[in-house]
């Protein structure tokens, strides 16, 4: 029993009539007919009874009709539905990210992608580069956000693209001596207590600290740690110390703070997209397709290639 069985039955009983129903269907009378005995043989029932006056549905016929048009609508969805995923309008799409792309990436990318596949189950996590990276490389999530390329065993089969670049800057409560300026030097850091991101959470971000403040980078040994942009706001609030991180997180300034820029001035590791290079994923292809039509950075993003395979949709950028 096929698709066109149901559909030819479904014809004859609405028409009544073999030609007339032929004509709809656009096919010759005679093959509907013989279409119709050996649906009647397979089912084991006569389906139609045949009379002067027309060709009207038996008991059982009428019985059949009933799931027979259900199964070809059932049919009709599977297909739409099938092709709906194809295009990557239905699916799920799990995303890791740090903070700070709630700043500067996520803000151009997630209210389109949102509007244009509402059927995308989003799975949100924020969650730091380290742990992010990770998860990724062990297929728990489809797409990372971080401060520099993921590292480490697995890395290599990551595709990494830059969407932000940010620089250093300072933030302390407004009781701190460095309150009211513009700028703070490298030395004058180096005096002071220090909150900044943990480095097995952000190693980029870490690393990069270090080399800002050289000779004197053993004032991160007693630095205090923070997870988050607001957490090394709010402590420095509260006048824990001199807040290290994005000049992004000016956006998220609360009462009792300021921000100074940092000299000379330091950029941070690029704000970074990984994924998978061997996925193929429908919904991954049109986020990156949003990524790529919606990158408000200066210049078109650049791709980082740690793999020969390129995933979907994968070319010069996101």
């Amino acid at each position: 029993m096929e698709a066109r069985h149901l559909r030819y039955a479904l014809a004859v009983a609405e028409h009544q009539h073999f030609g007339r129903a032929a004509a709809a269907l656009g096919i010759a009378q005679p093959p509907l007919s013989r279409q119709i005995a050996d649906l009647e043989r397979e089912v084991g029932e006569r389906l139609f009874d045949r009379t002067p006056g027309g060709v009207f549905p038996t008991a059982a016929g009428a019985a059949f009709l009933t799931p027979a048009r259900r199964a070809l609508c059932e049919m009709s969805a599977a297909a739409v539905e099938a092709g709906r995923a194809a295009r990557g309008e239905t699916g799920r799409l799990r995303l890791g990210f740090i903070s700070s792309a709630l700043l500067q990436f996520l803000p151009s990318v997630l209210p389109p992608f949102r509007r244009d596949h509402p059927d995308v189950r989003l799975e949100l996590r924020e969650m730091s580069t380290a742990r992010s990276a990770a998860a990724l490389i062990t297929g728990e999530l489809d797409l990372a956000i971080g401060r520099g390329a993921p590292r480490g065993p697995g890395a290599e089969e990551l595709v990494s693209v830059t969407v932000g670049r940010d620089h250093l800057v300072t933030v302390v409560g407004t009781g701190h001596p460095y309150a009211g300026r513009k700028t703070v030097g490298r030395a004058q850091l180096s005096r002071q207590h220090l909150i900044v991101a943990p480095v097995h959470e952000e190693p980029a971000t870490y690393a990069g600290l270090r080399t800002f403040l050289g000779d004197d980078a053993s004032a991160l040994d007693t630095a205090t740690e923070a997870r988050d942009l607001h957490t090394i706001i709010g402590l420095a609030a509260c006048g824990v110390g001199a807040g290290l991180g994005p000049s992004c997180m000016r956006a998220v300034a609360r009462t009792g703070t300021w921000f100074c820029d940092v000299t000379p001035r330091t950029p941070l590791p690029d704000l970074v997209l990984s994924y998978r290079g061997d996925e193929r994923s429908p919904v991954l292809a049109a986020f990156l397709a949003e990524t790529r039509r919606r990158s408000t950075a200066g210049a078109r993003p650049g791709r980082t290639k740690r793999s020969a395979r390129k995933g979907p949709g994968a070319s010069d950028s996101p």
